[in-house]
């Protein structure tokens, strides 16, 4: 099994007039992404998306879809049909496949424009987020980081028990 390096930094880029970006080299070396430059952007959270490789966006993806899928058939959701609903319009517009250009440049698509919030010519944050790398509203990711960042530690060390 090959070697999974965890994506980590934290980088200050500007979108061009036409919404690209120039993500990190530190950060595009590391990103597992094929020689097509396939890859999936996501809606995480207001003022930040997501950049995964194809390959482990599906896996994940389809992993979760199915359980769905099978507890429907089930029966399981009946009295659930609003959060399945929601569920649905949530996939339908949460995720697009997009490719990385040469040297790491990546179009932002309408849709996730607005969900960002950002405009050409302002900043935005690249962030190495372990599997994936994330693109934030700078205000948005200050306010996260500060937030999260006293529970740096406790997170640390569940991660690195051994199960």
């Amino acid at each position: 099994m090959p070697e999974q390096k965890i994506i980590q930094g934290e980088f200050s880029r500007k979108l061009d007039e036409r919404y690209r970006l120039s993500l990190p080299e530190k950060l595009v070396e590391l990103f597992p992404v094929g020689e097509g430059g396939d890859c999936v952007l996501v809606k995480e959270r207001p003022g930040c998306i997501s950049l995964w490789p194809q390959e482990s966006w599906e896996k994940e993806f389809s992993k979760r879809v199915e359980l769905v899928s099978l507890h429907q058939q089930m029966g399981d959701y009946t009295d659930r049909l609003p959060q399945l609903q929601l569920l649905g319009r949530l996939l339908s517009t949460g995720y697009r496949p997009v490719q990385l250009a040469g040297k790491g440049r990546l179009l932002i698509p309408e849709g996730f424009r607005e969900f960002l919030r950002v405009e050409p010519g302002q900043e935005v944050m690249v962030i190495g987020a372990a599997v994936s790398i994330e693109i934030w509203h700078p205000e948005k990711w200050i306010r996260y980081v500060e937030k999260r960042m006293p529970k740096f530690r406790k997170i640390l060390t569940d991660l690195s028990k051994v199960a």
